[in-house]
Formats: C-alpha cells, structure tokens, sequence
C-alpha cells in the first residue's frame, strides 16, 4: 500500500470511527451518561435543601434577633420610666412614698416589659439578664431569644439552636446644664451663676454680700435651688404631683430668678436673724431654707410655696461630711448637692476607699490627678472634697455641662473634649446616670438632670 493511501485509509478510518459513534452509541456508554446526569441531578436537590434550611435557619435567626431588639428597647423603656422613682425617698409625710421604688421592683418591671415585648413577637424562650443590675441604680438590659430554627430536608425533620442577643442602655443626654430656657411669666433677662446655680445678677450680687457676713460669723451658706422655669416646674410636678411636695407650674417664684434655697440646716437661724438686712425675705413660716431677694423684685405674687421638704443638703449625706462639702461648694462655686451625689456614687463616703483600678479616697482620685490638684493624700475626706470641687469647677468651665463634667471626672477630659459627648463606656454612661439621678432625688432640678436617650449597644 502506498503511503499517500495508507494516509486517506486512516483518515477515513477515524471518521468513520466518529460518525459512528455519535450516531450509534454502545451500551456501556449509554448508561454511565445516565448516572451522571442522575449525580448531577442529587447534587442540584441536595444543594437546594441545603441552601434551603441554611435560608430557613437565618430566616429563624433574624426573627429572633428582632424580637431580642425590640424586647431590650421595650425593657429599657421601663427602665427610663421607673429611674426616678429609685432616687425618691421611701418615706415622705410620715409614711411610705407611693412614688418609691426599691431596686428590685425596678428591675421586675424592666424584665416584665421585655418579656411582654418578646411574646408579642412571637418569642418563646426569652432570658432577661441586667449586666449591671448589682449597683444602686442599673442603666442596661440584656435579652436573649432562644427559639430553635426548624429545618425540613428530603422528608427528615431537623431542629437547630438559633440564639440572638440584645443589649439596650440608658444615657444621659450631654446638653443639659445649659443656659436655662425661659418660657412666658418666667424672668427674661440675662443670668448669673453662683455655686453653678443660675439666679438674676442682682440676686447673685445679693448673695454675695449675705455669705460674705455669713462667713465672718463662721457660717459657711450653700445654694441648694435657685431659678427653675416654669418647664421645669412642669416636669418636677409631674414627677410628684403634691402641691404639699411641689408648686404647681407657674406658681414657684423660683421661675423669677430672686429665690434661693439655702442652707446648711445649722445656718437657719442666722438667716431668719441676718437675711433681711441684705434684702433677703423668708418667703414661708415652713421653710427655713427658702429667701427670696426682695431688692427689685418686680413682682408681689408671693405666697406660693415651693418645697422638697428636705432642706439644703442631701439627706444621704453623712453628718460628718456635711461641713466640708459646704465649704468647697462655696469656694469653688460648685453645687454641694452635686458634690455629695459625686462621693455617694464614687465611695459611698468610704473615706479608706480604693479601687481595682488605684482609685483612693472618698473622690476616687488617681494618684496622679491628686498630685496635680496638691491633695498629698486622698485619704483625708475633707481635703480630698475641696480637691474634688476644684476639679469639678475647672472640668465645668472647659466643657460647659454638668453630665460632660461628670462624664470627664470619670473617663477623663480628653476622652469627651475628643467627641463632645458622654463617651460610649458603659462604666462611664452608667455613672452620669446614676448621679443625675441621685439630683433628682434630692430636689435638684435646675437644668442638671437631661433626658435620659435609650440606645442599643450590643
């Protein structure tokens, strides 16, 4: 055979071998094309059953995760409702103060609400848990939602465990603390503050001159309340509705700028003899504390009474501390009831107090803050208290704001100067809390207590 047709027959030969092979295929063949179109086939329906119970199982877990959401919102909400009710005394008139609330009650109407929040969304195993329920008043709530996810593949039923967690707080607004907001029948004009309290200048020029006096006779004058508008009259009254407890709105005269609560209690009687020769009147037989500057008054609606029937200082403050507290508010122009919430949430007027973090002291001052502000030792409750009301002072006038200052005392300045905010630290956030709240307590509402914002943090 010569090569050029040995050339054409295997070339013909391989074409013949592949049209024959396309138009008649052997058995063997045929069946092993059929097994893997049928592979093919199982694993396009296992995949869709997987990816099925994977949906179904996230579908599951974004139920829960909602229902956790909206149940941390619904329990913090409790909490922002019932905080005051913590500060308010558990006895007013002789009796128990229906407007009290112990901790526990407290956090039992927090986990109720979330609870009932959670069922409404079709949750069926819910925890509550409160990460920082063991302090005197808790700001976060934790809800977690367990209901499994039920995934159905070829026919079999499978249940899986599908956990979604909330995490909801309560933080103090920052801009509270500011220039107070007159609204109509209020005094109009431009303020003066002393000891952080606003008043008319007039009305500060006045007290000047009467604790200048005071002071000479040994007695050292506090400002408990000064100007409060009208609004705040309003939201006071809310909060206890007693006219034997509050003034009704537009019936304080702490809305004209001339009236000072004062104290200590063992200087009551030097103002009933003294006060008048500086234009101070006592405005009520029944409140020893109350003075109104009658100096260019401009106004003769007397005879409302505004009480928190408590007196001048805190009534959780210590005998012994009473004094120096007083004192550093009246020299660095700082509010004693603040300072006193300040030392209740810092030690618990521990004076031997220290802290894991190195924290000394009734103040919880760092060592190295103590240095800078001359307290040589944090352990000597009065001068760590005028090392404390310096501070506050100067973290007041940089930041402008009580809940910044506190937020600062702290956190540190730098850490709310950088945001121009309460710092989103949990310890932080809790303890501005738990001080406005403890003003509030005590009858101070000057501006100081902001509203309280709900915000999920986890």
């Amino acid at each position: 055979m010569t090569r050029d047709r040995l050339r054409r027959f295997r070339c013909g030969s391989r074409r013949g071998r592949v049209r024959g092979a396309s138009a008649q295929p052997r058995a063997g063949e045929s069946g092993q094309a059929v097994l893997i179109v049928l592979a093919a086939m199982s694993v396009v329906l296992v995949a869709a059953f997987v990816l099925g119970g994977i949906a179904r199982g996230l579908g599951a877990r974004g139920r829960n995760q909602r229902s956790a959401d909206l149940a941390a919102l619904a329990g913090a909400r409790a909490m922002r409702a019932d905080y005051d009710r913590l500060f308010a005394p558990a006895a007013f008139g002789g009796g128990p103060n229906p407007n009290h609330l112990d901790r526990a009650a407290y956090l039992a109407r927090a986990r109720t609400g979330a609870l009932a929040s959670a069922r409404r969304n079709g949750a069926e195993q819910v925890d509550v848990a409160f990460p920082d329920g063991a302090t005197m008043a808790p700001t976060r709530i934790r809800v977690t939602v367990r209901d499994p996810a039920v995934v159905r593949v070829a026919g079999l039923t499978r249940t899986a465990a599908v956990a979604a967690s909330a995490e909801a707080a309560l933080a103090p607004g920052a801009g509270s603390g500011a220039a107070p907001q007159p609204g109509p029948g209020d005094y109009q004009g431009p303020f003066a503050f002393r000891q952080g309290r606003p008043m008319r200048p007039d009305t500060a020029l006045g007290f000047d001159r009467l604790a200048a006096a005071a002071a000479q006779d040994g007695i050292t004058l506090t400002i408990t309340s000064a100007y409060r508008s009208s609004a705040e009259q309003a939201r006071l009254f809310a909060a206890h509705p007693d006219p034997r407890w509050v003034a009704r709105p537009g019936h304080s005269l702490h809305r004209l700028g001339t009236e000072l609560d004062l104290g200590p209690q063992s200087a009551y009687g030097w103002l009933a003899a003294n006060a008048s020769r500086f234009h101070f009147l006592k405005r009520y037989s029944w409140e020893p504390w109350h003075f109104g500057f009658a100096l260019n008054a401009g106004t003769t609606s007397v005879g409302y009474g505004a009480s928190d029937g408590r007196g001048a200082m805190p009534s959780f403050v210590p005998a012994r501390y009473a004094p120096a507290i007083s004192a550093a508010a009246q020299r660095w122009n700082v509010s004693a009831a603040l300072l006193a919430a300040q030392l209740y949430a810092e030690s618990g007027f521990n004076p031997f107090s220290v802290s894991s973090a190195g924290a000394q002291g009734i103040a919880q001052f760092m060592p190295g803050t103590a240095q800078t502000y001359g307290l040589t030792n944090p352990f000597d409750a009065p001068a760590a208290i005028d090392a404390q009301a310096h501070l506050m002072r100067d973290l007041l006038r940089q930041l402008g704001t009580v809940p910044l200052a506190l937020a600062a005392y702290n956190a540190g300045p730098g850490a709310v100067a950088g945001c121009g905010c309460i710092p989103p630290y949990p310890e932080t956030q809790a303890y501005v809390a738990r001080i406005l709240g403890l003003l509030r307590g005590a009858g101070d509402s000057s501006g100081l207590a902001g509203a309280m914002t709900i915000r999920l943090v986890k």
